[in-house]
């Protein structure tokens, strides 16, 4: 329906390690990819003629790191979405993905308006009776979920549960929260907003303002706090991060559009890249970068930046080529997917270039 600029090299840099095999469009924060918001804000302002009224106008694409507001929308139909309307929207609180880190940053606020966006006029599903709730005014469940046994507190912000999503008995969940569809919360976890478990996760453990985008793991003890996880990524038993420093100060994080690092606040976890994967009991340092397709271990805390297809925690050895896609494979058969031509290809394009 809306077309997206094609060419998205150069938020590459900015957002790097995201964006780098999906189009930052793809990118999840809150509930719903910027795509998907787009894609509902505009069947909501203009009904299911949406993409005969773009086509029919003319207008054109969008870059894919604009977090989208009903106000937003309307200046894009209207055809009024030129520079001077976005720094003015912006300076408003209008939301434009610069920085990796800003995901765990704003989700929070991304969350609790997505909980609006997709829950106003709807029914929840009935919370099962031995599900121990606070504030169930504040709580969604999708049909096809499943909870046994668990606490949801909405007190702090709101619950959404998609569908065929899982949360298994003993866990504590406090929101804002977002479990998002196929996704399953472990025996036991302990959940603290503002956090977004992406489709087909699996999370276990203590976890903190997470967002994971997608297909990926966390699913034993450890603590993961104040991070991003891309797609297709696995965190072994025990792996925890760091997320505020011994002395309190500021925290730095490597950024790929400056080629060096910047002062992102008192707290700040892994920003870890699709498809990389972290060995068991594995720690990470405060403010941590891992590219795409790392294989992370080794002893100690590691370096603050591992890059792309790093073999080890140092990135003194890159993952061999036939290994990259042998193993992805098999990740991806766990989850009965499979690799793609397409997929191949950007993987290629990225190996290439490093």
């Amino acid at each position: 329906m809306i077309q997206f600029s094609p060419d998205d090299t150069f938020l590459q840099s900015k957002l790097y390690p995201f964006a780098q095999i999906n189009h930052s469009s793809e990118l999840r924060a809150g509930i719903l990819t910027i795509k998907e918001k787009w894609e509902l804000l505009i069947a909501i302002s203009i009904g299911s003629d949406a993409a005969d009224f773009i086509k029919k106008n003319s207008l054109g694409p969008v870059p894919g790191n604009i977090v989208p507001d009903m106000p937003i929308v309307q200046a894009y139909l209207n055809g009024e979405m030129d520079a001077s309307f976005l720094a003015n929207w912006k300076q408003k609180g209008g939301k434009i993905f610069e920085r990796p880190w800003h995901i765990f940053e704003w989700n929070d606020q991304l969350l609790r308006e997505d909980y609006s966006l997709i829950t106003t006029t709807r029914r929840t599903a009935p919370i099962p009776s031995s599900v121990q709730v606070i504030n169930p005014d504040l709580v969604f469940i999708e049909e096809g979920a499943k909870l046994q046994h668990c606490l949801l507190n909405a007190s702090t912000g709101p619950i959404y549960i998609g569908k065929n999503a899982e949360v298994m008995e003993g866990s504590l969940i406090r929101g804002p929260f977002a479990l998002c569809e196929g996704a399953v919360v472990k025996m036991g976890a302990k959940i603290y907003g503002a956090t977004t478990i992406g489709p087909s996760c699996v999370v276990g453990g203590e976890i903190k303002n997470v967002v994971m985008m997608g297909y990926s793991n966390k699913a034993h003890d450890g603590y993961l706090g104040d991070s991003v996880i891309g797609e297709w990524c696995n965190l072994g038993a025990g792996t925890s991060n760091s997320n505020v420093k011994n002395t309190a100060a500021t925290v730095s994080v490597w950024s790929q559009s400056v080629h060096g690092f910047e002062m992102v606040g008192l707290k700040a976890g892994i920003l870890m890249g699709d498809y990389s994967r972290a060995a068991i009991n594995t720690s990470f340092n405060t403010g941590t970068v891992i590219g795409i397709c790392a294989n992370v271990f080794g002893e100690g805390l590691t370096p603050k930046l591992i890059p792309d297809f790093s073999w080890g925690a140092s990135g003194e050895a890159k993952y061999k080529w036939d290994k990259v896609i042998s193993d992805i494979s098999n990740w991806k058969k766990l989850k009965n997917k499979a690799l793609t031509e397409q997929e191949i290809q950007k993987l290629k394009t990225n190996f290439d270039r490093n």
